[in-house]
């Protein structure tokens, strides 16, 4: 936690003046973590650590999954961070409403999704993404790497921001490295909240966290 990646990532934030966010693989204690950092500015951060391991790839052999997931408070909004095969388990990113009558809200407003997530699975991958959007509704983001892996994995990007009705408001290519900015509408998430409030009749539930 004290390498050069969190130093470039304490010193982009610092020049941009906003959080930025990123995942990187951490060793500590022992123990190897593929971990969610949100870098602010002034150098405060947060961490998220992945909780669902790829058995695929055999991750669970290497790196120690998550007990619980965190939502991170930034200028009136709230953010939930997720890592890749995470976006596969709808119970574990489940919004919620919190609180009763006046006082109530929800538990955050931008699901984001970091993710190597294999260009044989694009089509997974953007159905997924809307499927959080609605289910939850927030935004959500999903960023995917392109390119080629040491392993000759394709990826192809096709990261995309999505509103709470499920439909894309970004417009990258795929297979192409781009930059995009665009503004969430505070209002129209809740005008849609208040319209259409699925998550009042929502089940309630626990998750078993024990790794």
């Amino acid at each position: 936690m004290e390498g050069p990646a969190m130093q470039w990532m304490f010193e982009t934030a610092q020049g941009l003046k906003a959080a930025i966010c990123g995942s990187i693989m951490i060793k500590e204690e022992g123990k190897f973590y593929n971990r969610f950092i949100w870098m602010e500015p002034d150098g405060h951060y947060d961490h998220y650590d992945k909780r669902h391991l790829f058995r695929m790839g055999k991750e669970e052999k290497t790196y120690t999954g998550s007990t619980e997931g965190i939502v991170i408070e930034y200028k009136g909004w709230g953010f939930c961070p997720m890592v890749c095969y995470d976006l596969r388990f709808p119970v574990w990113s489940r919004n919620r409403i919190i609180g009763k009558g006046a006082k109530a809200k929800y538990d955050y407003d931008v699901l984001l999704y970091v993710a190597n997530w294999p260009a044989v699975r694009t089509y997974a991958w953007q159905q997924l993404l809307i499927a959080r959007a609605i289910e939850n509704q927030c935004y959500v983001g999903g960023v995917n790497r392109i390119g080629e892996d040491g392993n000759k994995i394709k990826y192809c990007g096709d990261s995309g921001l999505y509103n709470p009705l499920g439909e894309p408001i970004s417009n990258l290519k795929s297979n192409k490295a781009g930059l995009q900015t665009i503004e969430l509408n505070w209002k129209a998430l809740q005008d849609i909240r208040k319209k259409f409030p699925v998550l009042l009749d929502a089940d309630t539930f626990e998750v078993d966290t024990r790794v």
